[in-house]
């Protein structure tokens, strides 16, 4: 039976429809994934909708917001997600304003401005089709611990409300106040991240030591079933990531900041100004020296104590008074590697004893020594560093000691890791990422 020549015609284009359209398919699925960029305008709905979709199986953005005592930080970070893969640190971007959130306490209308501020950085950033997407956080420190509950809680109020307005993923309770333990426990996941450790159960963990200016925090992972049963419970936090149970010893001690053990040394109570005239006299600062400083928006005049007496060991008397008996001695992290922050690394960049942007490495022993050579270098008339440094370089070798870190024992200094931040933030944001994967919520 013989085919018209219609017939073959027509044939031979439907074949033909079906191998292109095949090899259009073949050709697509096989192109490089796109990149993560915010899509081009002028591209029609269906490019964005496809490049939204790429870059949200492969990127995850998590916003913090640091409320510490001095200043505000946005840190914006960008994960890169991997199946069966731990995720990595792809980009962080960051910006920070003045004053503090607490600096608003009374007048809580004027801390939009900085907000609003701050998350205009975020959307320049995190590219608008993941707004929805990208989890919104706010956690305050020992600025707004120490303010009164009432003020605290309007002030969070005021920051909730702002938040909802911002198209990025808010829930009420990302907003809150930090406790100390949690802070220490973000730090300690970030550098453990940053390491490449965390997500390891061979490799050991470091310890963090952190001091801030109204707190102090110490946080190092137990590796001993009978420490962890004999501590008291305030003191163990456990958590689980990348299916790893993890135990650590963490404690925070308020007061017991930089800014807030200067205070008290000096002779004055956080949170009660002085009435009258506020003035403070400490055999901490020179015989001769008369100065002002401004603490939580207290102005005080501060005076050095006329006295025969040897500055350092008259300071040290005093150190030691304030901080007696307020901290726990550790046992099990004193083989642990640490590495030690904020006022830690400032004191050690003021004594010459690390570049200011590398880092480096101290033993307690330098802080000791370096608290003996600047109070008698006082002593003798020259006040060529800060007034204050005498005062916190004692605090600092009295505190180390008193955690029972001996004189030879090593710390290492940092303010990145593999050229991030150290901060609690990326801990904090990870680990929220984290239970939004897992369960739905920070």
């Amino acid at each position: 039976m013989r085919f018209p020549k219609l017939a073959f015609v027509f044939m031979f284009l439907v074949c033909l429809v079906v191998y292109l359209t095949y090899v259009k398919r073949h050709y697509d699925d096989s192109k490089p994934p796109v990149s993560d960029q915010l899509p081009q305008h002028g591209t029609d709905n269906h490019k964005q909708s496809t490049s939204a979709q790429v870059v949200s199986e492969n990127f995850q953005y998590g916003i913090m917001f640091d409320a510490g005592s001095t200043g505000t930080r946005i840190h914006i970070f960008k994960f890169q997600i991997e199946p069966n893969e731990a995720p990595k640190l792809a980009h962080e971007t960051f910006r920070a304003i003045k004053p503090g959130l607490s600096a608003y306490a009374d007048d809580p209308e004027k801390s939009k401005e900085g907000l609003l501020e701050l998350l205009n950085v975020a959307k320049d950033t995190v590219p608008e089709t993941l707004w929805s997407s990208s989890p919104l956080m706010l956690r305050a420190t020992a600025g707004l611990r120490l303010l009164p509950g009432e003020k605290a809680t309007i002030l969070l109020d005021k920051v909730r409300e702002v938040f909802s307005e911002s198209l990025f993923l808010f829930r009420p309770d990302s907003v809150s106040i930090m406790d100390g333990t949690d802070e220490g426990m973000s730090a300690w996941i970030t550098i453990n991240f940053l390491l490449g450790v965390l997500h390891g159960t061979e490799a050991p963990k470091v310890g963090m030591l952190d001091l801030g200016g109204g707190s102090t925090q110490i946080t190092f992972a137990l590796q001993d079933d009978k420490t962890i049963q004999t501590l008291p419970i305030d003191y163990v936090t456990s958590f689980q990531m990348f299916n790893i149970s993890h135990a650590l010893y963490s404690y925070s001690y308020l007061g017991l900041g930089l800014m807030s053990a200067r205070l008290a040394v000096l002779g004055g109570i956080e949170g009660q100004p002085l009435p009258g005239p506020r003035e403070l006299v400490s055999p901490c600062l020179a015989p001769d020296y008369s100065g002002q400083w401004e603490h939580a928006e207290v102005l005080y005049t501060v005076k050095g104590q006329k006295s025969g007496e040897p500055i350092y060991e008259t300071c040290l008397t005093k150190v030691e008074k304030i901080i007696y008996k307020r901290v726990r001695k550790i046992e099990e992290g004193k083989d642990m590697d640490f590495y030690a922050f904020s006022y830690y690394y400032d004191r050690a960049v003021d004594l010459g004893l690390i570049d200011e942007s590398a880092g480096g490495s101290v033993r307690v022993n330098d802080y000791i020594e370096g608290a003996k050579k600047v109070c008698n270098n006082m002593a003798a008339g020259g006040i060529k560093e800060s007034p204050f440094l005498c005062l916190d370089l004692t605090y600092i070798s009295v505190l180390l000691q008193e955690l029972d870190f001996p004189p030879d024992k090593e710390l290492k200094l940092a303010r990145q890791i593999n050229n991030v931040e150290t901060s609690w933030a990326l801990g904090a944001t990870f680990h929220c990422i984290e239970s939004l994967r897992k369960h739905g919520t920070c």
